[in-house]
């Protein structure tokens, strides 16, 4: 709890409205806050001077008047400085009863007091989440960095969006221990079209597909700050959340919005921490946390810089591509295997088995087509000073992350300089991006 939460309870707690436990928390921040110690001192003088004077308000032929008229202006005065108070309706239950009028009424005057000191004080009103959620809905470009806790180079993004809050261009950098064997990437997409440097394979690679676009949208989702904190308030509102917010009075310190998922929301053992700019609401950083053996454990953080900044049209542009690339064009011609009737598993084996029968055969211009259409002379100089001799076995695929592929484990002969030895291999296959039905190797040879 923090010092506007407590001194916004304080009235009821000197008056003992509160639960056991609300109690037990502000008396937990009471003991090591003195400055809402002095508050509290301030509350109970106050408390103490109206309950001797409290029934002049109880005999007085004004009492309904003055209750409701002090009752309108705590409303009108709270709702201009967009802050609600929870306990109105209850005092207003309260206000039935002869019995309770007196103490009510002192409740009510202290609180109309507060409110009033509370307000001189703090020129702008308390933060909520709806802030910060109507700042960040005209955002049209952003730059985003993904730290990992364990990795020294972040995944770095740079996201235009249309007017309406879609996606518009993309580019992506991703370091190469998010995929060893592929290397560094530097993917950019617009127009539904992505087009992936692998610098590592010196590989240039052009998809074009609605499945792309689909699974680009989704993946910007995850990074997109409006999203998650609209997200975080529409759980907090279905009890799958439990938010602490801390606004700092240095208005040079990020306000600091604490999310923690409870067992039933869609992400238990989750933790996020938002780091949101005072003067402006936007959401600066983003942390997260995964709960493991009693404890949140950091795993990353994403930052957010340049909101509204024009990005380059140059960048969502792939630039300075070797000629001597590989290029891979999957708009421009047919790739993989029909599935027809088979299953995916059967569809993946089925695509291996023909891919290396292919190679054994040194039919280059099937075993092609079989793998993502990489150009036939670049396959044939990658493979053709190996003899492929024959298959030992193709077992179970098994599902793999990798773009949603299977990974198919195998085994075949290979004689390289006239010595024989068995290589373990495990393709990955998938279905095609932009050909439905068509499924391809994806790596793993």
């Amino acid at each position: 709890m923090n010092c506007a939460e407590c001194k916004e309870h304080l009235v009821a707690y000197v008056e003992g409205l509160l639960s056991e436990s609300q109690e037990q928390v502000i008396a937990s921040h009471l003991r090591g806050c003195p400055v809402c110690q002095s508050e509290l001192a301030e509350v109970t003088r106050l408390r103490n001077r109206l309950v001797a004077n409290g029934k002049v308000l109880a005999e007085s032929e004004l009492e309904n008047k003055v209750l409701s008229r002090i009752l309108q202006e705590q409303n009108l005065r709270l709702r201009k400085a967009s802050k609600f108070n929870n306990q109105i309706q209850l005092w207003r239950k309260i206000m039935k009863s002869r019995i309770t009028k007196v103490a009510a009424a002192v409740v009510i005057v202290i609180a109309v007091v507060l409110s009033l000191t509370f307000l001189e004080k703090s020129v702008t009103p308390a933060y909520a989440l709806e802030q910060t959620i109507q700042a960040n809905h005209t955002v049209r470009y952003l730059h985003i960095r993904d730290f990992k806790a364990d990795k020294d180079e972040p995944k770095e993004f740079w996201v235009e969006f249309y007017e309406d809050g879609q996606v518009r261009n993309v580019r992506m950098h991703i370091p190469e221990w998010d995929s060893p064997d592929d290397g560094a990437k530097v993917i950019v997409w617009k127009e539904n079209k992505a087009q992936i440097w692998l610098k590592k394979k010196n590989i240039f690679a052009t998809i074009k597909d609605k499945t792309v676009a689909t699974h680009m949208l989704k993946f910007v989702e995850e990074l997109d700050p409006r999203l998650a904190v609209a997200r975080l308030y529409e759980r907090e509102e279905q009890g799958k959340v439990m938010i602490d917010i801390n606004e700092p009075p240095d208005k040079a310190e990020p306000i600091v919005v604490t999310a923690t998922y409870l067992p039933e929301s869609p992400t238990p053992s989750r933790r996020f921490v938002l780091f949101v700019d005072q003067a402006t609401k936007l959401v600066i950083a983003m942390e997260t946390y995964q709960l493991k053996d009693g404890e949140y454990q950091y795993v990353g953080i994403m930052e957010y810089y340049d909101y509204n900044q024009p990005i380059e049209a140059k960048m969502f542009t792939l630039e300075q591509v070797p000629d001597d690339a590989m290029r891979v064009d999957q708009t421009t011609q047919e790739v993989g295997l029909a599935q027809g009737n088979l299953t995916d598993e059967e569809i993946a084996v089925k695509v291996v088995r023909e891919f290396l029968e292919a190679v054994i055969a040194r039919d280059y211009a099937t075993a092609s087509k079989l793998y993502q259409g990489i150009p036939v002379e670049f396959l044939e100089k990658q493979l053709g000073k190996t003899k492929f001799v024959r298959i030992i076995s193709i077992g179970e695929p098994e599902p793999s992350e990798r773009n949603n592929s299977l990974r198919v484990p195998c085994e075949y002969e290979v004689e390289v300089d006239g010595e024989k030895s068995v290589v373990e291999s495990h393709p990955y296959v998938r279905p095609v991006f932009g050909q439905p039905g068509q499924w391809t190797i994806d790596g793993g040879i």
